[in-house]
This record gives structure tokens, C-alpha cells and sequence, in this order.
């Protein structure tokens, strides 16, 4: 209410435009009377200005929301989204209130015909065009005939009233947005009226941080002069140690001995036939696709592939190798392999390039080709003679005269195999060496082709095995973990790092943890772990262990922040920089008063600095950077006039005004004041919304129940 009380302070327009809005919106139900039932029943998740929002109606929007977006957010995720929106909802809808904004049947219509929602078929007549009455039909043939989506329609109904009615509130809003001639004038002043000037600047830097002595009370009284700066929500440091679930050494080795005995043959004794049999190994099997499915992780892949499709590390040996030779064991992430050459396709693969000319009503055409089928030929017989010229680049003549999306790249359509193009245009490429530059149609076009390049492709059968962390691993992985916790509880709190030092484990800080948050560093999401670091009963050094991801991590509570302003040792990094500068600027000030611009820069080891063209849209300052209030003191300045020192932003400044430059006049600041209140109107949404959130009274009980 305040942005809007303050809007009609400043004009009489938008009072008269709510009158005569508040006179239309008679409060009435819109298509169902129920829309806005349910008491405020139980717990609430959160109050707003003393409003409550229940936990009920909240976990209800929670769980629309998990089947909306399904597994790919988490729940933590949902239960943020689902308050922000209900948290937006409630606050607008108090202005709403206050306002008496409300929304009938013909604006809902209306709403629907400009959204998203006209698109949907139901909603549409023959010619495919949203209709009213097609849409009220709809709406109630699905109430009589298909509850389930009657039942959803009514959310989404909920969903466009709060819709429009933000929509009329914003739009109320920028009907009381409005820029004079005079802030065009301004805003038009401020980008052309220029200053040229001279200036010395002894910047902060020459004056050692050491030197300045600031006290923690120092810190406090410039917290509280700055109260705004200095906010912060609750909020909890911890440090943990990771026991990471991974393979040992000795895993390693032992999947790397499994798959290399599983290369050659071996004899085994059969009860069936009383002798022994020999079972054929990887290297002379003769059914690889019944080995790989006994023996490894992966089945046995049948396509040929190029260099570029096979694993990097062994690309470049196994295209090396002939058929039936074997590679391996070797690491490939986390797998050992064993590979095999199974058969090979000379020139199995091709990369071309090509100049597409089509025409109107070819396959995929662009709609703007307006050539027929005879000059299309023409012309690319016409590029056909000039690619064949020997001094000619193909790619630059693909990238001006080609129709075909590969135009950017020069015509290169990369490496490809027998089959995947066009018949015409595969049996071209594969039937001609490399070099070779011809012509082919097909339903996309007239082709000029260029053979690029011709490799050959492998088919490679390759027994996998995945390194897991054994029994044995998982076994002493919790052991340690658990003796680590047992030593750090009987500790003393400070000792936590020392102990996980002594063991060579690695301790890991995550600091200004928020209260809702799930993700954390090195851990990932580990709501549990955030949920105990809130808990009332939990204090600073406690420590616990938890299950996570693929371990175990031992966690230690630090500090604990209130909510409120920040206490001294937590504000000293942005404090401590600002209390400096603001000391610096008085000492410097104070040993070069009195002095000229010559005298400041000889004593101080600085040279004077020129500026030309400077305005006050774009203050910045050659060698300086930004400096606002500099700049501003300059326009206040007659020209030759010399200021006294200046407090700037990097340093102390002396300046003198060496001409002014005012903007030419223009006839009318019209098109500069339909800017400026263009792009107020474009923040209005944002702005507006941000400021009511700011001013109200917001109670966050989400940690309670999530």
C-alpha cells in the first residue's frame, strides 16, 4: 500500500483510474463459488503481515507441484518454490483486498484468450481459433462428463484468476507511472552535457592497511550506522570429514587379476563327462556376444565405429590394430577393459562438404527460396565449374552460396557412415576417393559435393568390469569412520581437525548454511545434516555421524548465527575495508590541505590526470574508474574553477574544471520521457512486488515441518 499511497501523491491520474477500476470489479464468483474455501485449519507454514498460510493447503500445493515436475527436483527444491509462490500469493492478494480488486467472467475470458491457455484444442473452433462459447462448452461438458479434469481445470481456473487480478494490480500500478518533459529533459542533459577536467588523485592504496588501527567497537558503531548493510538471516557454520565409499587399491588390482585370467583358456573338470573340458577365454571365443554376457558389465556392441566414437584413451591403438588382436587390460574411468579387433571396413567412414542449392517445394526448403527446379540446377551447375577452379576455396564458397544449415561451417557435414545420407548423395561419397568434387540431386536439392576425408571403422568387442569398493573396503571404510567419531566425541570441540590431521583425513568447512538449504559441498544434497544443525538441541562442537552418499561424513556444528545484524567478527570483511578507506581519506586530507594541485601531486608521487567528455550518465574516470560523486562535483563547478579535496571512491581527488560542454537543445523531450517511463513501467512488476515483501511482517516456519 505504501508504493501505491506514494504514486498518488504524486498524481491525480492513477486515483482517478482505480476509482473507476474499483467501480467495475464487483466481487462475485467467477466460474465456481468455491475457488477460495478452506479455513485456516491446524499449523501454518508461514504468516504473513499476521496471515496465516495452513500446512494443509501448503503440503497440498507441494504435492501438485512433485507431480507437475516430476523426479527431476527435489523435494527441498519443491517445498522453496511452492513457499516463494505462496508467499507471492498472499501478499498481493492483502493489496488486492485493500483495494477491491476482483475479477469477472468476461475479464477470465478475456485472460484466457491472450495466455496460453487459448491454444489448448478444447478451446478452439474449427479454424483452429479460441472461441468463448467452444470454452464455457468445454468447461462444463468436463464438469459433467470427466471429473478428474474438471478437478484440475479448477486449479488452473485458481491460477488464472490470481493471474489476471496481479495482472489489473500491476497494470494500475503503471498507469501511475509517468515521466515529465522535464526528466526527459534531464535524463537527455545527463547523457550530453560534458565536462573536461584536470585532476590529481592520491589513492587509498599509498596508505599500508597495517597502519590503520580499528578496534571491534570501531566495527560495531559502523554496524550500527549502517544497520541496513549489515542483516542477516539464521544461519549455521559446520566442518565435516568425508569417508568416502570408493574401491581400494587392492579392488583395483583385483578386478584388474579377474579379467586378465579370463583372457586366455582354461581347463575345467566336468562331472558330467568325468574329464576335464577346456573353456575357450576372450581371445578365442567363438560366440563373443554369449562370452560378454556371461563374463562382463557391457554386452557385445555390433556397430562399427570411427576413431572419434571410441574411448580416447585407446582410440589411436586400437585403429592401429589388425582383426583378432587384443588390447588390455587397460583403465577407462572407472572400469578395467580388455578390447578386441573383431573385423574392420576400409573407408568405412566419410567426411564431406557440399553446397546445397533447392528450390521452391523441395523437401525442408526454406519458405523465402522462391527459385524453380531449373534455376536451382543451373546454379549449381554454375557453382559445380567454379568449386573445380584450383584457386578457389570450397568452404568459402559453401559459406556464401549454400542453402543448406551447414552454410556457417564452411558446408562440413563431419564424418559420417555408409547409410545415413541420402542415397544419392552416400553413394557418391563412398564411391569416389578422397578429393573428388561432383554434383547429385536428391529431394533436398542440388548437391555440390566435395570428399573430404576417408577413414576406416572397427567393430570392437570389449570385456568391461566396474571397480567396486569390495566387502572387505565397505567393512573398514565404516570402521574408521566410527573410530574417528568415537575419538572426536572425547575430545575437546577444538580438537576435531587435529584428530582427522593425525589420520591424514581431510576436513572440509561449509559456512553460512541456511536454514532451508539441502545442497552442500562435497556432500551434496544432505538435508538431515542441515536439519540437525538447526535443531534447538543441538550446540556448537556437537558432532554426529551420518549415513550420505557413498560413505559416511562425521559432522561438527561451528558457530551459530541469530537472526538480526551480524556480530563484529562476522562484519569485520566488509566493515573493516570501508572504516579504512573512510580513515585513509582523513589523513590524507589532512597532511595535503592548503595545498595546489602541483604541490598535492609532487608530495604524494602522483602526476595530474586529464578527463575529457566526461558525463554524469557514464562518470568514470580515466586510470580511476567509477567516481559518481567526483564527476557530479564537477558540473557544479564553473569552468576554471579548482575544488577543495574530494572524498572519492579509489582515492582523495583535487580536480579543476577545464571547459563545459552543454547538450544542444532539441524541440521537444518527448521521445526521452516516453523512455524513461517505458522502462519504469518494464520494472514495475518486479519492483513493486519487492517492496511490499520487503515492508512485510514474514514468519518462515517451513524447518518445522520440513
Amino acid at each position: 500500500m505504501a508504493i501505491l499511497e506514494n504514486i498518488r501523491k504524486r498524481t491525480t491520474v492513477l486515483i482517478l483510474i482505480i476509482g473507476l477500476a474499483l467501480f467495475a470489479f464487483v466481487i462475485s464468483g467467477v466460474f465456481s463459488s468455491n475457488n477460495f474455501a478452506g479455513g485456516k485449519v491446524g499449523s501454518s507454514v508461514a504468516e504473513v503481515n499476521g496471515e496465516n498460510i495452513p500446512i494443509e493447503e501448503f503440503r497440498s500445493q507441494v504435492e501438485t507441484a512433485s507431480r507437475r515436475y516430476g523426479p527431476s527436483v527435489t523435494s527441498t527444491q519443491l517445498v522453496n518454490m511452492v513457499y516463494d509462490q505462496e508467499i507471492r500469493k498472499a501478499i498481493l492478494n492483502q493489496q488486492f483486498e485493500d483495494l477491491g480488486i476482483d475479477v469477472e467472467s468476461d475479464q477470465i475470458v478475456e485472460f484466457v484468450r491472450t495466455s496460453g491457455y487459448a491454444q489448448i484444442p478444447d478451446f478452439q473452433d474449427e479454424n483452429g481459433v479460441f472461441n468463448e462459447q467452444v470454452f464455457k462448452s468445454a468447461i462444463a461438458d468436463w464438469k459433467a462428463n470427466d471429473p478428474l479434469r474438471y478437478d484440475a481445470w479448477l486449479q488452473d481456473e485458481e491460477s488464472i484468476i490470481q493471474a489476471a487480478k496481479e495482472r489489473m494490480y500491476f497494470n494500475l500500478v503503471k498507469g501511475g507511472v509517468t515521466a515529465t518533459l522535464t526528466e526527459g529533459q534531464l535524463n537527455y542533459d545527463m547523457a550530453n552535457d560534458k565536462v573536461d577536467m584536470q585532476y590529481v588523485r592520491i589513492p587509498y592504496t599509498s596508505i599500508p592497511d597495517s597502519t590503520i588501527e580499528v578496534s571491534k567497537s570501531d566495527i560495531q558503531s559502523y554496524i550500527n550506522d549502517h544497520k541496513a548493510l549489515f542483516k542477516q538471516d539464521k544461519a549455521r557454520d559446520i566442518r565435516f570429514v568425508y569417508f568416502e565409499e570408493k574401491p581400494s587399491a587392492e579392488d583395483e588390482n583385483s578386478v584388474k587379476t579377474a579379467i586378465t585370467a579370463l583372457l586366455d583358456d582354461s581347463v575345467e573338470y566336468s562331472e558330467a563327462k568325468d574329464a576335464n573340458d577346456t573353456i575357450l577365454g576372450f581371445r578365442n571365443t567363438t560366440d563373443m556376444a554369449a562370452f560378454l554376457d556371461r563374463h562382463s558389465d557391457a554386452k557385445f556392441d555390433t556397430i562399427y565405429k570411427a576413431k572419434k566414437d571410441l574411448p580416447s584413451v585407446v582410440a589411436d591403438t586400437l585403429m592401429a590394430m589388425s582383426v583378432g588382436e587384443v588390447y588390455g587390460p587397460y583403465k577407462d574411468g572407472n572400469a578395467y577393459k580388455v578390447s578386441k579387433v573383431m573385423d574392420r571396413k576400409e573407408n568405412g567412414t566419410a567426411k564431406a562438404s557440399h553446397i546445397l542449392i533447392t528450390w521452391e517445394g523441395a523437401e525442408r526448403a526454406n519458405p523465402s527460396i522462391t527459385r524453380t527446379k531449373e534455376e536451382a540446377e543451373a546454379e549449381a551447375k554454375r557453382l559445380l565449374a567454379e568449386a573445380k577452379k584450383e584457386d578457389v576455396l570450397f568452404t568459402t564458397l559453401a559459406r556464401e552460396n549454400s542453402d543448406g544449415p551447414s552454410a556457417p561451417r564452411g558446408g562440413d557435414l563431419g564424418y559420417f557412415q555408409e547409410g545415413i545420407m541420402a542415397d544419392e548423395f552416400n553413394d557418391f561419397c563412398f564411391g569416389n576417393p578422397t578429393g573428388t568434387i561432383g554434383l547429385v540431386e536428391t529431394q533436398f536439392g542440388y548437391h555440390v559435393i566435395k570428399v573430404d576425408d576417408k577413414q576406416d571403422v572397427i567393430q570392437v568387442a570389449t570385456l568391461s568390469r566396474e571397480i567396486e569398493p569390495s566387502e572387505e573396503t565397505i567393512n573398514t571404510l565404516f570402521t574408521d569412520a566410527t573410530k574417528y567419531e568415537m575419538a572426536v566425541m572425547d575430545a575437546e570441540p577444538e580438537n576435531f581437525g587435529d584428530i582427522a590431521r593425525e589420520s591424514s583425513y581431510t576436513v572440509r568447512p561449509v559456512n553460512k548454511i541456511k536454514e532451508m538449504e539441502e545442497n552442500l559441498p562435497g556432500l551434496g544434497s544432505q538435508r538431515s545434516i542441515v536439519q540437525w544443525a538447526f535443531n534447538d538441541d543441538t550446540s556448537v562442537g556437537d558432532i554426529k555421524r551420518f549415513n550420505v552418499n557413498n560413505g559416511y561424513a562425521v559432522v561438527q556444528l561451528t558457530k551459530k548465527y541469530k537472526k538480526g545484524l551480524m556480530a563484529p567478527e562476522d562484519a569485520s570483511a566488509t566493515a573493516l575495508p570501508a572504516i579504512r578507506k573512510e580513515r585513509k581519506a582523513e589523513q590524507i586530507i589532512a597532511a595535503n590541505k592548503g595545498k595546489a594541485m602541483d604541490a598535492i601531486a609532487s608530495d604524494n608521487g602522483v602526476s595530474l590526470s586529464n578527463a575529457s567528455a566526461v558525463t554524469l550518465s557514464s562518470p568514470t574516470l580515466p586510470g580511476a574508474g567509477r567516481e559518481p560523486f567526483v564527476v557530479g562535483k564537477a558540473f557544479a563547478m564553473e569552468k576554471d574553477q579548482t575544488s577543495d579535496l574530494l572524498e572519492g571512491s579509489t582515492g582523495v581527488y583535487m580536480i579543476k574544471v577545464t571547459n563545459k560542454t552543454e547538450a544542444a537543445d532539441v524541440e521537444n523531450y518527448s521521445t526521452y520521457a516516453q523512455n524513461l517511463q517505458t522502462s519504469a513501467a518494464a520494472r514495475v512488476n518486479g519492483a513493486v512486488y519487492n517492496a511490499l515483501k520487503d515492508k512485510a511482517e514474514i514468519e518462515d516456519k517451513r524447518a518445522i515441518f520440513y
